[in-house]
């Protein structure tokens, strides 16, 4: 069993404690919490492979905390997290040992990011290897899936759950989700829905259809279009969700090389992949995963 990356999470704010925590947890991490410094000190009995902490608390601050943990770990990775007006001082932070630095908001992606890269490179045993899809893919549990049972409507409130249970705050920021993968009774993945198919399912039948001469103005006019988006939405939340889903992603493995799935995106112009584990569904990689990695190695 992989060892989970343990991370002490220090910020004087209860709510981003919290919502961090559980983010991260869900993203396979083991976080500890202190709300200041001087518990960040105590905490590190507990031995974590990564310190997030942010430079802005009252008593002991991020630049203290940081100066002790050095002192007591040298080699314990400590990314800072800096509000916009204070990059001066996070810039300062790097002279005196931190790892990285973060401005808020930031995302969680990038964050997870960023304490794999510290948590890797401070293991000194370990040969620096490029990474693997199952290094930056989103767990199949993560990502919001239907049944072939489900309606259009199932899929539209799954899909507004996701971007409303994401968190938004001056310090985080988690993205929704913009397609969802439809799943068989064995779990095996039969079909994608996404906003592009419920845009396209709105579309009358004649739009398409050849016109005949002079319809065009009038197809153009704004009583034409008067009232039909809300009559063609009513229609949709009736119709079944395998009636207009895209066909299932195209797959990768979960072992496979970053620069494999970009050129597969690339050349068969996908935005996400399936990733595949032991031949089962473990979860997808989508250009904005890709996206972190070239922002990561260009920060390096």
């Amino acid at each position: 069993m992989i060892k989970k990356i343990k991370v002490l999470m220090v910020d004087d704010e209860e709510q981003f404690r919290a919502t961090t925590k559980k983010i991260l947890n869900k993203k396979g991490f083991e976080t500890v919490l202190a709300d200041s410094g001087e518990e960040a000190i105590d905490k590190l009995k507990e031995n974590p492979d990564v310190v997030i902490l942010d430079i802005k608390m009252p008593g002991m601050d991020g630049h203290q905390a940081l100066k002790k943990i050095k002192k007591i770990s040298p080699n314990l990775p400590v990314i800072m997290l800096t509000g916009h007006g204070a990059l001066p001082s996070a810039e300062e932070a790097l002279t005196k040992g931190a790892f990285d630095y973060l401005t808020k908001p930031c995302d969680i992606n990038l964050l997870a990011a960023k304490i794999t890269d510290a948590c890797h490179l401070s293991r000194t045993d370990a040969p620096l290897e490029e990474k693997k899809v199952m290094d930056v893919m989103l767990l199949i549990e993560d990502y919001s899936t239907l049944t072939e049972e489900s309606t259009v409507k199932d899929a539209i409130e799954k899909l507004e759950e996701s971007f409303s249970s994401k968190i938004s705050t001056s310090r985080l920021m988690e993205t929704g989700h913009r397609s969802l993968f439809v799943l068989d009774n064995n779990g095996a993945l039969t079909g994608i829905v996404t906003i592009k198919d419920m845009l396209k399912s709105i579309m009358p039948a004649y739009l398409s259809a050849p016109k005949p001469s002079m319809a065009d103005s009038i197809q153009y006019s704004p009583m034409f279009w008067t009232g039909m988006f809300y009559k063609e939405v009513k229609q949709l939340a009736k119709m079944k969700a395998v009636d207009i889903m895209s066909p299932a992603p195209l797959t990768i493995e979960a072992d496979a090389n970053l620069m494999e799935t970009a050129y597969m995106m690339v050349d068969n112009k996908v935005r996400r992949l399936a990733v595949m584990k032991s031949g089962k569904l473990a979860g997808t990689v989508r250009e904005q995963e890709l996206f972190f990695e070239i922002a990561k190695i260009l920060g390096e």
